[in-house]
């Protein structure tokens, strides 16, 4: 069978063949699939005609024996009934018959042979049908996985990898000198505040301590400063 060679390639063949032989691997897969169906289909068909003339040439050959039977009871009638010459025509015809028997025999012999034969064939590839349905979408995903490489190393094959770092060490740059810059803002910024505050603080801190010292030097009875008499 043809398909069988087609199926071999199935088979035996890797993803890498097949993209060598075929632009679409899965549609190659696919198709040879489909061919096998319609082998089988084909194949089944032929078998059942063989079954069915297997069949009928059983029955001949059974109805030969049946008549070859037949005739030799009738001729055992005849022998019983002290008839001689009615057996021996009853024999004439049992010959007659014995020669369609050894025909008819040969022929089913030979047509069971042959659907043997056939049906073998059918059962392989059966059989030969199912693992290539399994491996179907096994060697899909592989082809489409080596697709999706290929596909991946084009795209980074053209892509100028010291060109795009180049730009990226230069933006990396442009955004540390506003960093720089931005800190440079907030330290100044920082100066001018902190000054301020530490004005008010020295100021809070001064009228704290001279109230303190009012309070220490009239508990002594002390006289500050301010409240010593004019002379």
């Amino acid at each position: 069978m043809g398909i069988f060679s087609r199926l071999s390639d199935l088979l035996k063949a890797n993803v890498n063949d097949l993209i060598d032989r075929a632009e679409d691997p899965e549609k190659m897969v696919k198709q040879i699939i489909i061919d096998m169906q319609k082998e089988l289909g084909k194949s089944t068909q032929a078998l059942g005609k063989a079954v069915a003339s297997e069949r009928m040439a059983e029955k001949q050959y059974k109805n030969a024996e049946a008549s070859s039977k037949s005739w030799e009871d009738k001729a055992k009638v005849a022998l019983a009934a002290g008839d001689t010459e009615l057996a021996k025509k009853a024999l004439a015809n049992k010959v007659k018959v014995d020669e369609d028997v050894s025909n008819y025999k040969e022929m089913y012999e030979t047509i069971s042979s042959q659907t043997d034969a056939i049906r073998e064939q059918v059962e392989l590839l059966k059989s030969k049908l199912e693992e290539a349905k399994s491996r179907q979408a096994m060697l899909i995903a592989r082809s489409q996985m080596a697709d999706t490489q290929k596909q991946l190393a084009k795209s980074i094959g053209g892509i100028n990898s010291s060109s795009s770092f180049e730009k990226m060490n230069k933006m990396e740059d442009k955004i540390a000198r506003k960093e720089a810059e931005a800190q440079a803002f907030s330290e100044i910024a920082g100066t001018d505040i902190d000054s301020g505050e530490d004005e008010f603080s020295k100021l809070q801190t001064d009228s704290k301590v001279d109230s303190e010292l009012q309070r220490l030097m009239a508990e002594m009875g002390q006289v500050t400063a301010e409240e010593t008499p004019a002379e």
